[in-house]
């Protein structure tokens, strides 16, 4: 048995041992849930089959203005040498968010903004999902109310974690708390973003799809990146609208 597959075994035991304690509700935190775990808890299943699902979101007709072009060209230039060597917090103040405060989710007449470092529970009678969200936007002006996107999460690589299963976990939070049966989100590592839709097909029952990488130094995956968080600042106005 290689190194990999002892430690497996050894989370495995762990869990099972949590899980005999009579009564014992266990907790997990968002930024270090791994796959195991979330699947320990939760019955989710990535769809790779659907070949539209992405369709609507990605080919929306966002305008992008030569200011616009000419900012993220510009981003592009002043970091791609640095970007996969930032820390998280380089990388957060220096390249992600001047790209979220372009495209500008505070929206006061809709009582929407962007939480940094926000922190969010979600508790069911057999687990608890909480901890400290990257980004989310919601509604709620002085405190997050109701979130409708999140990313995560600003890293280097996947070495040390993974931000998928981070992400979902987040994301199920979301859906459960808010009663909806869908949500988006997108997590990063380094220059490489990927966007993710989650669907719930029942309590604790979910699929989820991933897209393509976009490669954030790539001035035309970068704009794909941009008219994605538009689309999607579109859409969370609409469903303000709606009462959503």
């Amino acid at each position: 048995m290689s190194d990999f597959e002892l430690q497996i075994a050894e989370l495995k035991k762990k869990i099972e041992e949590l899980e005999d304690k009579k009564g014992k509700i266990l907790t997990y935190q968002f930024n270090n849930i791994n796959f195991y775990q979330l699947e320990n808890i939760v019955d989710i299943e990535q769809n790779f089959l659907d070949k539209e699902v992405f369709k609507e979101w990605f080919n929306s007709k966002q305008n992008i203005s030569q200011e616009d072009a000419y900012f993220l060209q510009k981003l592009i230039n002043k970091n791609e040498k640095l970007i996969d060597n930032y820390r998280e917090e380089d990388l957060k103040m220096n390249f992600i968010a001047p790209i979220l405060n372009k495209v500008d989710f505070l929206l006061l007449e809709n009582k929407i903004r962007g939480y940094y470092e926000n922190p969010l529970t979600y508790k069911s009678d057999k687990f608890i999902l909480n901890g400290t969200t990257d980004f989310l936007i919601s509604k709620g002006l002085k405190y997050a109310k109701l979130p409708y996107f999140f990313i995560q999460e600003f890293k280097r690589s996947r070495k040390n974690s993974d931000p998928e299963p981070q992400l979902l976990a987040e994301l199920i939070s979301a859906v459960e708390l808010n009663s909806w049966n869908n949500i988006k989100g997108a997590y990063i590592v380094g220059s490489n973003w990927n966007f993710v839709i989650l669907n719930r097909l029942e309590k604790h029952k979910y699929e989820y799809f991933v897209s393509r990488t976009f490669n954030s130094t790539n001035f035309e995956d970068l704009k794909g990146i941009y008219r994605n968080l538009l689309f999607v600042k579109k859409e969370i106005i609409e469903m303000v609208k709606r009462g959503e």
